[in-house]
C-alpha cells in the first residue's frame, strides 16, 4: 500500500540521517580526544613490549588515517598478531567484495528494477518487487547473481591460499618456535596407568620424531585453590579499608590544622569474623585482617611446599624436542581404549588453560555437552519468541492492526521510531547472550578460553543468522502474509514476491545503525573513556583498583566475528533482491576496516589470544553460509514468480534450473575447500617441517602469499638490493594479491620501479621518524630519607633501584598518574642493600624430591632481593611466554597450576598520608602478618585534593621480601 511505502520512505530516511549525525557528531570527538588521552586512544604506544609498540601520531586530528593505513603487512603481523592480520584481510576483502557488488548491481539490477514496470512505489520500485513475474528482465538478476558468487568465491580461494602460506611461516616463526608452548600438547582423560606413570607416559610419547623433552601431569590442589582464592579476597578487602582509612586521616588532619586545633585519628574500621549477621563481637578490622592473612600465607606455605601431596589429575603437558612431533601427536589415535587421550591441544599457553576442567571424566564431558546443547536449543526458542515479538510491535504497520490503534497517525515520529527502535532493541537483546552461550562452553568441560572463544563463534553466529536475521527480517513478512492470506489463501504464494523485498528496510536500519554508528562507537571507546576518568573517582578507590582501569582493553573475537559474518549474509542475500543493501554494506565494511586497523595497532591488546590465525577459516564457513542463504532466496524468489506467471514457460522454469545449478556448484566449491585448505590449516606439514629444518632461513622470510611454489623458493637475500627489492614485491603481492591479478602487479611494478625502491616509499620506520616517537619508560625515583617516623622501615620498592624520572597527574579530574615531572618526592624508603645475584636455581615444583627446597623457597624469610635486576615498568616486558631455553625447573613451574606458583606472601599496595600519620598502623599491619605481609607505599599517594593517586606503570608486586638480618644491616649501614 501507499501507506506502506511511505512509511518505508520515512523509516529509511529518519534512520539514514539519524545515524549519519551521531556517527559525525562522534567522529568529531574522537578527531578531538585522541591526542588528550593518549592512555584510552594510544595504550600500544608505551603499554606493550617494545618490539610491539606503535609509533606516536602527530597531533593532527585526521592524522591517524594516513598513519594505520600506510603499516605494512608484515610490520601489522609482527606488532598484533597472524590472527588480528588474518581478521583485517578478512574485513578489507569483504569491503572489496560489497564495493564490486554496488558498481555492478547499481549499473545493471537497479535500472532494471526501476524500470521494471510492476506498479511498485517508493523504496519498493528499488527492488525485485517492481519487477513482474513474467518479465525477461529477471534474467538479469540471474545472470549478475551468477557473477557476484563467482566473485565472492573467488576471493575465499585467494584468501584461503594466502592465510595457508601465513600459517606455516607463523608456525615456523623463530618468535613462534621460540616458545616451549609451540612444542608442547595439552593431553586430557589419561588412562590410570598413565597417570601414575611418569616414565610409562614419557614412553608413550618418545615414538614421535625427536622424543619427549618432558612431561607434567597435572595435580588436583583445590585446597590450596580455596585458600589463595579467600587470601587474596582479604587481601582485596585489607586494601580497601587501609586507603580509605589513610585518605580520612589526610583530611581530618587538614581540617584540624586548618582551624588550628588539635588532630584526632578517626576511629577505626571493624568488622565480625563471622559470615552471619550481627554475629559475634566486633574485631578491629585491620588487625583481623592482617592477622587472617598471615594464617593463610603460612598454609599456603605448608600446602604448596609438598606438591606430592596432591593428587594426580587425567591430564598432563607433554614438551617434545621438536614442534613437528606435537603437530603429530595431535593427530595421532593416541589409545585404544574409548575415549582415552582423545582431547589433545596444541600450542598451549598457561595463562589459557581453565583448570578446573581438566580432570572431566570423558563420560561426564560428554553429558555435560549434551545439557549444553540441549540448553542452547532451549535459548533459541526463547530469543526467538522475544525477538519476534518486538520486532513485530514495533512496526507502525503492524500496531495499526492491533485493537485501538487503528487510527494512530503516520508521522514522521513514528517513522524514525521504527527506523531506530527496532535495530536499538536487537542490539540490546543480544549482547545478554555471549554471557549464557560462554557459561554453558565452560560448564561443557572446555579446557582453553581460546577453544571456548573458538566454539561461541559457531554459536554465535547460528543466533545471529536465527535470532536477527531470519526471525526480525520474515516476522514482518510472515505477519502480513498471514493477515492477508487469510482473506484469501490462494494468493498466499503470489504475495511471497511483493512481502519479502519489502524486509529490506529491516535490515538497511539495521546495517546503517552499525555501519555508522557502531563503527563510531567503536573508535570512541566511550565505555573505556568512562572507566578511565569516571570509575577511578566513583569506584575504583584503591591504587590497585585505579591501575585496573588502565588495563589496555580487549578485542571480544566470539562476538564480534559473527556480528561482521551477518552482516555480509544481510548485504549478499539482498544483493539482487536491493541492490542499495550492497552500498551500505559496502560503507560498513569500509568503515569498520579503518577503524579496526587504528584500534589493533594502537589500542587493543590480546596478548593471550594467540591461535595463528585459526578464527580465519570459521570466518570462511559462516561467508559460505551467506552464499548458501542468497542462493536459496534466489531459487525461491523464482520459484515464486513462476507462481504469479499464469503463462509458464521454457524460460520461466530455466530461471528456476539456473539458480538450482549455482547452488550446486557452490557446494562443489565447498567440498573443494574442506578436502584442500582445511587439513594444511590446522596443522603444520611434515614437508614444510623438513624443508624449513633444512633451511631455516625460510622461517625468518616473509613469505609469498600468492605464490605456488615450494617452501625452498620463498628465501630470499634481503641484506641485497634485488633481495629488498624481492621483500618490497612481496609487499605489494600480499596487500593486494587477492583484490587484482598477480602479473597485473607485476606489470605495474615493471613499468613504475620506484615502487620497489624502499628508499622511495614511506617505511614503518620512516613513520616514527615523521611523527614523536613512543614514550620512554621511565623508571621512578624519588629522594629518601635514612629513616621514618615512629621506626617504621617500609618494604623495598622500585625507588631503591632506579633514578631519573618523575610523576605527576596527567589530567585535574583524574587519579592516574604519567611520568614526567613535578614528582612527589617519597619520603618513607631508607636506602636498601642487596644480596649478590648469583643464587641457585629454584627446584622443580613437580620434582618428588624437591619439597625442603620448596619449603624454603617458600619462606618468606628466606627471599631476597636481586641486586643486579632493575626495577623495571609492568609494561617494559615483552609479551612472551615460557621460552624453549627455560630449564626443565622453570617449565614446570610455568605450566602448573596457579595456585602451586602463588606465594606465600601478600602485597598490600597503599598510600601514605603526607604528614607520615599511618606509619605505626602499616608498621603493626606487617607485624599482625608474621613476616607475611609487606606494605607497599611508593608509586601512590593522596593529593592536595584528598583524592588517591596511582602511577599506572609501577608494579607493587615485583619487590621480594629481604631477609631480616640483611635490612637491619641496611638500616645500620644507611644510618
Amino acid at each position: 500500500s501507499s501507506d506502506s511505502d511511505d512509511n518505508s520512505v520515512s523509516t529509511f530516511s529518519s534512520s539514514l540521517v539519524f545515524n549519519i549525525v551521531v556517527a559525525a557528531v562522534i567522529f568529531v570527538g574522537f578527531c578531538i580526544l585522541r591526542p588528550r588521552f593518549k592512555r584510552v586512544y594510544a595504550p600500544r604506544t608505551y603499554a606493550v613490549g617494545k618490539e610491539k609498540r606503535s609509533p606516536a601520531i602527530g597531533s593532527w586530528p585526521l592524522a591517524w588515517i594516513p598513519a594505520v593505513l600506510k603499516v605494512s603487512d608484515d610490520k601489522i603481523i609482527e606488532r598484533v598478531g597472524l590472527d588480528t592480520y588474518m581478521f583485517l584481510r578478512y574485513m578489507r576483502s569483504m569491503f572489496v567484495i560489497f564495493v564490486v557488488l554496488s558498481f555492478l548491481s547499481l549499473v545493471t539490477i537497479l535500472p532494471v528494477n526501476i524500470t521494471g514496470g510492476g506498479g511498485a512505489t517508493e523504496l519498493n520500485r528499488l527492488t525485485i518487487a517492481n519487477v513482474p513475474s513474467e518479465s525477461t528482465k529477471l534474467w538479469v538478476h540471474i545472470v549478475f547473481f551468477m557473477v557476484f558468487v563467482a566473485w565472492v568465491l573467488r576471493n575465499i580461494f585467494v584468501e584461503l591460499q594466502v592465510y595457508t602460506r601465513l600459517r606455516i611461516w607463523w608456525l615456523t616463526n623463530p618468535s613462534h618456535t621460540g616458545k616451549v608452548g609451540a612444542s608442547t600438547i595439552m593431553v586430557t582423560t589419561l588412562p590410570p596407568a598413565l597417570v601414575d606413570s611418569d616414565d610409562r607416559l614419557r614412553a608413550t610419547f618418545d615414538l614421535f620424531p625427536g622424543g619427549v623433552r618432558q612431561v607434567i601431569v597435572n595435580r588436583n590442589c583445590s585446597e590450596l585453590e580455596e585458600a589463595v582464592e579467600e587470601r587474596d579476597a582479604l587481601a582485596a578487602s585489607l586494601e580497601k579499608q587501609l586507603t580509605s582509612y589513610a585518605a580520612k586521616c589526610e583530611k581530618l588532619y587538614k581540617k584540624a590544622t586548618k582551624k588550628g586545633g588539635e588532630y584526632k585519628a578517626p576511629k577505626r574500621p571493624t568488622m565480625r569474623e563471622s559470615k552471619i549477621p550481627l554475629r559475634g563481637p566486633k574485631l578491629d578490622a585491620f588487625e583481623f585482617l592482617s592477622t587472617k592473612i598471615g594464617e593463610l600465607n603460612r598454609r599456603i606455605a605448608e600446602l604448596g611446599g609438598d606438591p606430592t601431596q596432591f593428587n594426580r589429575q587425567s591430564s598432563a603437558f607433554v614438551f617434545f624436542n621438536k614442534q613437528a612431533a606435537a603437530h603429530m601427536a595431535a593427530q595421532t589415535v593416541l589409545d585404544y581404549k574409548p575415549f582415552s587421550m582423545n582431547l589433545v591441544s596444541l600450542d598451549v599457553n598457561p595463562d589459557d588453560i581453565i583448570w578446573s576442567n581438566l580432570n572431566l571424566n570423558p563420560y561426564d564431558r560428554r553429558i555435560r555437552g549434551y545439557v549444553s546443547l540441549a540448553a542452547t536449543v532451549g535459548l533459541v526458542f526463547v530469543w526467538t519468541l522475544m525477538t519476534g515479538a518486538l520486532t513485530t510491535l514495533v512496526g507502525v504497520k503492524n500496531l495499526r492492526k492491533i485493537p485501538g490503534l487503528e487510527h494512530m497517525s503516520d508521522s514522521k515520529f513514528f517513522g524514525l521510531f521504527t527506523g531506530i527502535v527496532p535495530a536499538v532493541v536487537l542490539a540490546i537483546v543480544m549482547a545478554l547472550l555471549p554471557i549464557i552461550l560462554r557459561l554453558l562452553l565452560r560448564l561443557e568441560g572446555t579446557p582453553r578460553v581460546s577453544e571456548v572463544n573458538l566454539r561461541l563463534l559457531n554459536r554465535y553466529f547460528f543466533f545471529q543468522v536465527w535470532n536477527v536475521y531470519l526471525i526480525t527480517i520474515f516476522t514482518s513478512s510472515i505477519f502480513s502474509i498471514a493477515t492477508d492470506g487469510l482473506k484469501d489463501p490462494g494468493s498466499i504464494i503470489s504475495l511471497i514476491p511483493d512481502k519479502v523485498p519489502g524486509s529490506s528496510t529491516p535490515i538497511l536500519t539495521y546495517i546503517l545503525l552499525l555501519a555508522f554508528t557502531g563503527a563510531a562507537k567503536e573508535i570512541l571507546q566511550i565505555v573505556r573513556l568512562a572507566l578511565r576518568y569516571i570509575m577511578p573517582l566513583l569506584f575504583a578507590k584503591t591504587p590497585r583498583k585505579i591501575c585496573g582501569a588502565e588495563t589496555p582493553a580487549q578485542f571480544d573475537w566470539a562476538t564480534s566475528i559473527p556480528t561482521h559474518s551477518l552482516i555480509f549474509l544481510m548485504g549478499f542475500s539482498y544483493s539482487f533482491i536491493a541492490p542499495i543493501v550492497n552500498c551500505f554494506a559496502a560503507v560498513y565494511f569500509g568503515l569498520y576496516y579503518l577503524v579496526y586497523r587504528y584500534q589493533f595497532l594502537y589500542v587493543y591488546n590480546d596478548a593471550n589470544w594467540v591461535t595463528g590465525g585459526l578464527s580465519f577459516p570459521k570466518s570462511v564457513k559462516q561467508t559460505m553460509v551467506g552464499v548458501y542463504i542468497s542462493e536459496v532466496y534466489m531459487l525461491l524468489m523464482m520459484v515464486a514468480k513462476l507462481a504469479n506467471n499464469d503463462n509458464i514457460n521454457a524460460n520461466a522454469i530455466l530461471r528456476i534450473i539456473f539458480p538450482a545449478l549455482i547452488l550446486l556448484l557452490t557446494i562443489f566449491a565447498h567440498i573443494y575447500i574442506n578436502d584442500a585448505y582445511m587439513p594444511i590449516i590446522n596443522y603444520l606439514p611434515v614437508r614444510g617441517a623438513v624443508e624449513i629444518e633444512e633451511n631455516p632461513k625460510i622461517a625468518t622470510t616473509f613469505p609469498d602469499v600468492t605464490g605456488d611454489g615450494d617452501l625452498s623458493s620463498d628465501t630470499l637475500d634481503t641484506d641485497s638490493i634485488s633481495g629488498a627489492e624481492r621483500t618490497m614485491r612481496r609487499r605489494f603481492y600480499a596487500a593486494y594479491g587477492s583484490l587484482v591479478p598477480k602479473r597485473l602487479i607485476d606489470y605495474v611494478l615493471n613499468k613504475l620501479p620506484r615502487l620497489l625502491d624502499p628508499s622511495s616509499r614511506a617505511s614503518d620506520a620512516d613513520a616514527e621518524s615523521l611523527h614523536a616517537g613512543p614514550p620512554r619508560l621511565p623508571t621512578i625515583t624519588g629522594a629518601s630519607p635514612a629513616g621514618s617516623a615512629n621506626g617504621f622501615v617500609p618494604m623495598p620498592t622500585a625507588q631503591h633501584y632506579n633514578a631519573g624520572a618523575e610523576i605527576r597527574p596527567t589530567s585535574d579530574n583524574t587519579n592516574i598518574m604519567s611520568i614526567d615531572s613535578q614528582a612527589k618526592p617519597s619520603t618513607l624508603y631508607p636506602p636498601m642493600i642487596n644480596e649478590p645475584a648469583d643464587q641457585p636455581d629454584a627446584p622443580s615444583i613437580h620434582s618428588i624430591t624437591s619439597a625442603t627446597e620448596l619449603r624454603q623457597r617458600r619462606n618468606p624469610t628466606m627471599l631476597s632481593v636481586n641486586s643486579a635486576t632493575q626495577r623495571q615498568s609492568r609494561y617494559s616486558m615483552a609479551d612472551t611466554g615460557p621460552l624453549v631455553t627455560s630449564g626443565d625447573n622453570a617449565l614446570a613451574e610455568a605450566f602448573s597450576n596457579p595456585a602451586l606458583r602463588a606465594k606465600a606472601t601478600t602485597c598490600i599496595w597503599v598510600p601514605l598520608d603526607n604528614c607520615g600519620l599511618c606509619n605505626e598502623l602499616y608498621a603493626n599491619v606487617q607485624n599482625w602478618g608474621a613476616g607475611t605481609v609487606r606494605v607497599v607505599t611508593d608509586g601512590t599517594w593522596i593529593d592536595e585534593k584528598g583524592h588517591v593517586r596511582a602511577d599506572v606503570e609501577f608494579d607493587p608486586d615485583d619487590t621480594d621480601f629481604i631477609k631480616p638480618a640483611m635490612r637491619a644491616d641496611s638500616l645500620h649501614k644507611s644510618g
